[in-house]
């Protein structure tokens, strides 16, 4: 039996998210899926992070263990070839030792969120990123994003359903930068609750239209609750871009 660590991308628009559930096609499923039509067996892929339906990953890691004899180019090229139509590929392949766990080794997880701001709708850009058609002053978001960093209780942007054993993380990077019409937000922390990113996000963007202070960031976060945070930004610009080993 072999180990494989795959790196994999994928556009989560057409899945229900990472894991098999069953009101719909998830990534896991279709790898599952393809290992098994060229092998003939039935594995469990375990991956880094649980993405949500709709979102998207540029550097999603899972591993497999395979009884067949492979070489690794060959377990990403029979997965990708047998995983069409679907959008989602293995990047690389590599053998790793049996003790290395896609999720339980990860050291940190790197998330991009993506707002594009502008009047006109999006076009090549849509479903991969947020429309938000009010100004943003990107420094009054980057001022309400400093009270974040840090380790903190994040109850105030934890999804109710978030099966964490605890709201205290410390979230390492909270960068915010324009590129002409598109504002990135880029996030590094070992881990991250259910839907807190998304709903930082979603605070900070109340922030940079104005509607809330910087300041307001520190209570809100301060509260402890999740009814005094921003609306979840849609799944759409969230990117898990890199999980570090």
């Amino acid at each position: 039996m072999t180990r494989y660590k795959l790196t994999i991308e994928y556009d989560g628009s057409g899945f229900v998210g990472w894991q098999r559930q069953s009101n719909g096609m998830s990534v896991q499923e279709v790898l599952e899926t393809a290992v098994e039509r060229f092998c003939g067996e039935r594995t469990t892929m375990h991956g880094a992070g649980r993405t949500d339906a709709g979102v998207h990953a540029l550097g999603q890691v899972a591993h497999v263990d395979i009884a067949k004899d492979t070489e690794p180019d060959t377990v990403r090229d029979a997965i990708n070839y047998h995983a069409k139509p679907h959008l989602a590929v293995v990047l690389q392949a590599e053998v790793v030792d049996e003790a290395f766990h896609a999720r339980f080794s990860a050291r940190e997880r790197v998330y991009r969120y993506r707002l594009v701001n502008r009047r006109a709708p999006l076009t090549v850009e849509r479903g991969r990123a947020w429309h938000v058609q009010s100004p943003l002053d990107l420094a009054a978001m980057q001022a309400g994003a400093a009270h974040l960093l840090g380790r903190h209780d994040f109850s105030s942007f934890r999804a109710a359903e978030c099966q964490a054993d605890s709201p205290v993380k410390t979230l390492d990077v909270l960068a915010l930068a324009r590129a002409g019409e598109e504002i990135v937000v880029d996030t590094r922390a070992r881990s991250f609750l259910h839907h807190q990113v998304r709903n930082m996000v979603g605070t900070l963007k109340l922030v940079g239209a104005g509607k809330w202070t910087p300041v307001d960031v520190r209570r809100v976060l301060e509260a402890h609750d999740r009814r005094e945070a921003g609306p979840t930004a849609p799944p759409d610009g969230l990117y898990l871009v890199e999980v570090v080993y």
